[in-house]
Order: C-alpha cells, then structure tokens, then sequence
C-alpha cells in the first residue's frame, strides 16, 4: 500500500513538472502594464480557462479567464501594486511566483548607467552598475545574489550566444588585420598615394580628406595615419592646424560608421541583431544596417560638408580667425599647440614608414571586401537552397545570409594573407608579424569588453521591460513619426557629454528597437511605415553617437585628432563644434524630420547639401580675402 501511494505520488509529481513546462510566465512584471502568459498543449478540451492572481498572503486580487484553441492559450494580465503574487489555472497553483516591481524602477538600470557614464566619464563603470542595478531588482533586492547573477548570468549568456561569439572574433580578426597593415607600413602607404596630388592649399585640404576616406577601416588608424602624414604638408601650405584637425576629425568616426567593412560593423550589426532579438522579430541584422546608411544625414552630411569648405574657401566663426591667422603667420608650433608632433612614430602599433607599400594595406582591406560579399552570396544560396527556393535576387540572397560567417571567414583569410604577404617581402620576420597581429587584437579588447556588458544591459532591459513601461509613458504623447528625431537629439546630447559613441550605442540601442517596435503597433502602422520607423530610429541612434564622437572634447577621436594634428586642443574643439552643431540641425530638420513621414532620404540628402551651400555663402566669408 505504501508502495501505490508512493508510485501516484511519482506520478503526480510528473505531472506537475509537465504542466508546469508548458505555462510561459514571466518572473518579473510592472505595475499597471500588461503581462503575457501562454499555456501550451493544456491538457483539456475546453476552449477558456479560468485564471486566478493570489498575493503572498493568499489573497485573491483578480480573476479572469484565456480563451484559446488546438490546446494553446494566451492571455494578458495586469496587477495594480507591487509585491509577489501567484497564480492558479483551472484550480491549479503554479509554483513560479512573479515579482510585481513598481514601473519607474524598470528605468533605474539604463538610467543609471547613463547618469555615471555622465558624471565619472567611465562607460564600462557605468555599464557594470547598470547590470549590478538590474539584478538588484529581479533578484529580490539581493546585492549577494545580484552581485553573482551579474557574472554568472548576464555576462556569461552574452558571451555563450553563438552570433555574439562570432562577432567577438571577426572584430578581434579585423583588429589583427589592421594591426598588420599598420605595423608593416601599409597604411601610410595608402596615404603617400595622395601626396602628389597636393600642390596648393586647395588641391591639399582636397588631399588631406581624401586620404580620410580611403583610410575608411578604423577611426583610430585613419586619425594617427592622416593626421601625422598630412601634417608636414599643410604647414608648407599655411593651412591652419585648426583646419587640419577638424578634416581629420570629421573623416575617423563618421567614415568608420557608414562604409560596409570597418572595425565598427561588428559592434553595430552586433547591438541591431541583439535588438530585434528582443522583440521576436528574424530580421536580417547585416541587412538592416546597410538599409540604415543612406538614414545617417550626420556623417554622410559632414562628410560632404568638407569639400563645399574647401571649393567654397569659406569659413565662419573661429575656424575663420584660424585659417586667416595661418595665411598671415604662417604655423607656429607655439601657438598650435602642439607637444607630440609625431605621435605615429611613438604608437607601437604602427612602423616601418621607410618601407611603406600601398599593396600591404590594399590587398587585405580588398580580401575582406571580396571575401564578405562572397561568403555573403554563398550562404544566402545555400540558405535558400535549403528551403527549396530556386528563383531568387541579389536581395533575396542578402536577406538569407550569415553575414556573421562571411565577416569571420573574410577577417580570417585577411589575417594570413596579409601576413604571407609581409613574410614574402621580408619587412617583418615570423615573431614580428604576429607581434603585429597581437597588438592589433589587443587594440579592440576594450571594444569587446564594451560590447559584452552592452549585450547585457541589454537583457536587464528586456528581463526588466524597460521598453514596455517607457512606451506605457510616451505611446499617447508622442507620434512615431518623431521617434528619429529625438532619438537623434538624445543620442547626440549623450555621447558629447560621455565623449563615447560605442557606449552610448550600447545604452541606448537596447531601448529604441524595441521602443520603435512597440510604438509602431500600437499606432497601427503598416509594415513599410513601421520598418521605415525602425530604421530611422536605428540610423538616428548610430547618427546622434557618432556627433558627440566627432566633437565631444573628451572623446578619444578628437584627442587623437589634435595630437596628431600637433593642434591645441581647445582650439580644435572651439573651432570645429560650430560646424558640428550648424550640420546637425540641418540633418534634423531636412533629414530626420520629413523622411520619417516617407520623404526619400537620397532628397534629403540632396536638400541639406544645398542648404549647407546656401548656409555657407551667408554666415561664411572667403578665407583669402
């Protein structure tokens, strides 16, 4: 008899667990906002089940029912206050409790995170309390258990993710390719290209922002490369160190951010991936962040900007006074500022100027373009082969892709080759090249480390609903419509006041997918208007942080770019931010605006061009007059 009863115990014990795997409840839930729970293959006939809440002390405080078919039920809950709460199905207690924590707590963690990276200017300190905040409050306001659910949860599962992983790797791969370029002399003799074409201040200040864009693979590269390589020869031309610096400057981060293949792709297809995770949603990550580029008005426009200054040969404001006092005096080194006029020579990641070959720095950069395009194609048909399409475009293979595969088998095959190829012609030896290859590795550490604690703040924000309650906030006040724009406008005030682009992206790209998502379903727009809200807000995000990079006097481009422009750098501030902020409202207002409301983005463009001509012709005055 013992025996029966031990076995229906087993049984029923078995069954429990059974039920109990097939109730999806979330663990933590806001006040006020509804929750999802779904029941699957219920072991009954009936077409609703009764639904009961009890608070820990047993105390029914709602009561509803789901209705449902083919055993699948879903229903929407809301609980008014705060504390822990249980619920019954059909008269049964489910064990999982759920924690109703108030909805301006789901807040705190990006909050904070912003608020320190504000106060401290230290972002993975920042990033770090804000996880630390999360698990504070899912874990019960435990610091203990917080402290290692910080660690053993939420940044061990941001490194286990299979996509995280490879994107880890091709941003270390793509480091050891620049390391390599760099260190053999590649780089710089992608620049000595442009030297000959320099004979005049124009045909120069031409020359200097022409070697920014073909030097497109990493900002930090393209800022010492440009800035030490160009300086010898803007001084011959009395071009002011101020001009200098701003042209090195505006072509680091805003080219680094829009080309297909650069040290920041990872980080940013990496963040996009990571948010429409989030949401459900199997969008091709790669492919939205080619979708977004023609979206970025900032860097596209300030890019532009550059070469209407220099066709024009007008200036305003102390950029002005600059280049005039240069033409006058010519370049005092005293009154520039400088106190590390050969910072390429004294960074141990690049050398061997005297053996310098344009090939060295062309032929990896072209394998990682060609093998990228070619891993893309391979998996894209080998994807939709697998699903028996047959008929299919350029588009269709881009959208069934692995970009990540193609990115880490081109990054990959870019490291031997470029490391063959410096063996072959003796400029390092064998210890040396992969010396070189370490220390570019070693150069995108931070980056990782970075983009790790984003993926988590990430997932605090999703466990926490952030979105969920800041949509609560703003989805009547606000119309979708608007999103870009002040997205743009928060972005841009954040990363100038941390001087980050990388840390503001992470903070805030995990809340604006998912905000874009919401506000668009609750507004009931179609599918194009919802996707081109999206991409406006992702665009705006990647736009608004590279501003505060470009000019933020702490970011670390624009230090760079005054001590490679041998530049004062209060000076390079000063004279560049008026253009920084001139450039920026007009990418709001011709840009932002009207192409979230369907205007193409390719007139806007266009627009603000003009508009920067016509700006330039009434505020500026002619350099040489």
């Amino acid at each position: 008899m013992k025996n029966f009863f031990l076995l229906i115990s087993f049984i029923l014990l078995l069954s429990g667990l059974s039920f109990s795997q097939n109730i999806e409840i979330p663990t933590i839930a806001l006040t006020n906002i509804d929750f999802e729970i779904k029941i699957k293959d219920y072991p009954d006939t009936s077409s609703s089940i009764p639904v009961k809440i009890f608070s820990a002390e047993n105390v029914l405080v709602y009561q509803t029912s789901f209705s449902g078919d083919n055993d699948s039920f879903i229903g929407k809950l809301r609980i008014k206050d705060s504390g822990k709460y249980f619920i019954e199905l059909d008269g049964k207690r489910i064990s999982q409790q759920i924690n109703v924590i108030p909805g301006f707590v789901s807040i705190i963690p990006p909050l904070l995170a912003i608020l320190i990276a504000l106060i401290f200017r230290q972002v993975l300190f920042s990033l770090l309390l804000g996880i630390f905040a999360g698990t504070f409050f899912l874990y019960e306001y435990n610091p203990i258990i917080a402290f290692m659910r910080l660690a053993d949860t939420y940044v061990i599962n941001s490194l286990i993710d299979k996509s995280h992983i490879q994107i880890i790797v091709f941003t270390l791969m793509f480091g050891g390719v620049i390391g390599l370029m760099s260190k053999s002399g590649g780089t710089t003799g992608i620049a000595n290209l442009l030297i000959p074409l320099a004979r005049n201040r124009k045909s120069g200040l031409l020359a200097t922002w022409l070697s920014g864009i073909i030097i497109f693979f990493d900002d930090y590269a393209n800022t010492l490369v440009v800035g030490n390589l160009m300086r010898p020869l803007t001084d011959k031309l009395k071009i002011s160190r101020e001009k200098l610096a701003f042209i090195v400057d505006a072509t680091s981060a805003p080219v680094a951010s829009i080309f297909i293949i650069s040290s920041w792709i990872g980080y940013e297809v990496g963040l996009i991936q990571d948010g429409f995770k989030s949401i459900g949603s199997d969008l091709n990550a790669y492919n939205v962040f080619i979708d977004t580029i023609i979206f970025r008005f900032y860097p596209i426009a300030m890019l532009l900007f550059i070469p209407i200054t220099i066709i024009m040969k007008r200036d305003f404001g102390p950029m002005l006074k600059a280049e005039r006092f240069a033409i006058a005096n010519g370049i005092d080194a005293k009154h520039s500022g400088s106190k590390s006029n050969d910072i390429l020579k004294s960074t141990e990641l690049f050398g061997n100027e005297d053996k310098a070959k344009w090939y060295n720095g062309i032929v990896p950069i072209l394998i990682i373009v060609l093998g990228t395009i070619a891993g893309l194609i391979f998996t894209g048909i080998k994807s939709l082969e697998s699903m028996g399409i047959k008929e299919y475009g350029i588009r269709e293979i881009i959208s069934y892709s692995d970009s990540y595969s193609a990115l880490l088998w081109a990054s990959s095959a870019a490291c031997v080759i470029a490391g063959v190829m410096i063996g072959f012609q003796k400029i390092m030896n064998l210890g040396e090249i992969m010396d070189a290859w370490f220390l570019g590795i070693r150069s995108m550490f931070l980056a990782v480390v970075m983009l790790t604690l984003a993926w988590a703040i990430g997932s605090i924000t999703q466990d926490m609903k952030t979105a969920d309650y800041i949509i609560s906030i703003i989805s009547d006040s606000i119309s979708p419509h608007w999103l870009p724009v002040l997205v743009f406008i928060v972005c841009a005030a954040t990363s100038f006041s941390t001087g980050t682009s990388w840390g503001t992206m992470a903070i805030m790209m995990p809340l604006v997918i998912p905000l874009a998502f919401h506000i668009s379903s609750i507004n009931n727009l179609s599918e194009a208007d919802s996707y081109l809200i999206m991409i406006g807000a992702i665009s705006s995000v990647l736009a608004g942080c590279v501003f505060g990079d470009h000019c933020s006097p702490i970011s670390d481009t624009t230090i760079l770019s005054s001590m490679a422009s041998g530049c004062d750098h209060v000076a390079h501030v000063n004279t560049q931010l008026p253009y920084a902020i001139f450039i920026a409202v007009l990418c709001m207002l011709i840009g932002d605006i009207p192409t979230a409301f369907g205007f193409p983005p390719i007139l806007s463009i266009l627009l603000i061009t003009i508009s920067s001509v016509i700006g330039l012709k009434i505020i500026g005055k002619k350099v040489e007059s």
